[in-house]
This record gives C-alpha cells, sequence and structure tokens, in this order.
C-alpha cells in the first residue's frame, strides 16, 4: 500500500464537520454572557430583582463554573417548590437533580447551613411572635425536608423574644418521642415563659406543625 493510501484511510476515519458548523477556537460559551448581565441585574438592583431560579443561578455558577446552570436551577425548583426548600433538601435528594454533582449538593447544603445560622441569628432577641410565618419559614429551613420526625422547641421569654432552640427528640420516619417532663425541667432550666412546640412530618416533606404553650 502507498504512502497516499494510507493517507487517505487515516483521513476516512475521521468526521469532519463542514466549515459553517465549526466553532472558533476563541469562541467563548453562550452562557457567559448571560451570567456577566444577571451578575449586573443583581449588583444594580439587588435579590429583589430576581426571581427564585434565577438567585438559584447566581448560586450555582461557582458550584457549577463549566455548564449552563438555568436548567439546573429550574429543574432543583421544580422538584423541590421554592428556594428556601431547595436549600432544606437533603443532600442525596439533590444529588438525584441532573446537573447537580455531589461537591455542589455539598456546597448548597453549607449556603442552607449559613442561610440557617443567618435567620436564627434575625430570630434571636426580637419579639419572635409577632409574626408566626417568621417563624413558620425559620422551622421550615431548619426541618421540612428531614427523614426523621423531629421533636423541636423554641423556649421564649415574657417577651416572646427567643432564648433557645433545641431539638429535644428525634424519632422514626412517622413517630416521636415527647417527654412533657423534660420539656418542663428544661423550659425551668432556661426560665423561659412560653414554648413553640415544634414537630416536622416527614411523609409531607414542607409539613410543620406549630403549637404555642405558657410555662408557668
Amino acid at each position: 500500500m502507498s504512502k497516499s493510501d494510507d493517507e487517505r484511510g487515516f483521513l476516512a476515519e475521521r468526521s469532519v464537520l463542514p466549515l459553517d458548523r465549526r466553532k472558533p477556537e476563541n469562541e467563548k460559551p453562550h452562557y457567559l454572557g448571560h451570567r456577566e448581565r444577571l451578575r449586573e441585574r443583581f449588583g444594580a438592583a439587588g435579590h429583589s430583582a430576581l426571581p427564585d431560579y434565577e438567585l438559584l443561578e447566581l448560586l450555582l455558577f461557582r458550584l457549577i463554573p463549566r455548564a449552563d446552570t438555568k436548567p439546573v436551577a429550574k429543574a432543583l425548583l421544580a422538584r423541590f417548590g421554592t428556594l428556601a426548600e431547595v436549600l432544606g433538601a437533603p443532600e442525596a435528594l439533590l444529588k438525584e437533580v441532573k446537573g447537580v454533582g455531589p461537591a455542589a449538593a455539598l456546597d448548597l447544603k453549607v449556603i442552607a447551613a449559613a442561610a440557617h445560622r443567618m435567620l436564627r441569628s434575625d430570630l434571636t432577641g426580637r419579639e419572635t411572635l409577632s409574626s408566626w410565618q417568621q417563624v413558620l419559614d425559620y422551622c421550615r429551613a431548619a426541618m421540612a425536608y428531614e427523614t426523621r420526625e423531629q421533636f423541636r422547641i423554641l423556649f421564649l421569654d415574657k417577651k416572646n423574644v427567643l432564648i433557645a432552640d433545641e431539638v429535644q427528640q428525634t424519632g422514626t420516619v412517622d413517630h416521636t418521642p415527647v417527654y412533657p417532663r423534660e420539656v418542663v425541667k428544661r423550659a425551668l432550666e432556661l426560665s423561659a415563659t412560653a414554648i413553640v412546640l415544634v414537630h416536622n412530618h416527614p411523609t409531607r416533606p414542607v409539613s410543620i406543625t406549630l403549637d404555642h404553650a405558657q410555662a408557668r
């Protein structure tokens, strides 16, 4: 076989795109311009100018640096509902969403932990019961996607200011024990005058039950 035959065989094995379909080597991915525009909008108008999926996109930019994050953000919201519920979802469920790898799922949980701590700081030292929605949002972020039922207590002083937030018991998927003696004992230790009793429903994600009682 001649050298020219070898060259023809070598070239025949390669698929060659038409010239008009080849991307220039220096052409940037289409999503980079979108990312820049989104950052500019956030910088100019703040988070209120962005819907949930775009704010989630901004978070995902650094977690998933080499991909279009818009479909990932929309898939997460379609699966879990709201931005708070995305951050509250278990790491294992986050990884089930296409485009979310182990590193991105872990980073989302780190962001969730920071957000939860911020909410807790926002409640501490304030009149929490002036806004039940604020309390509910706080509890939902903390425990809505827990896989086991929890019995949680918010201890308040006479001005309804949060003294402590404690998980007293963790049970199974549909049951957790409650010991009134322990609740009262802890309330007395903290000098609490009111308590908010909270438990979640793992069989119904995002379902939280609140009860308010005076600790006399």
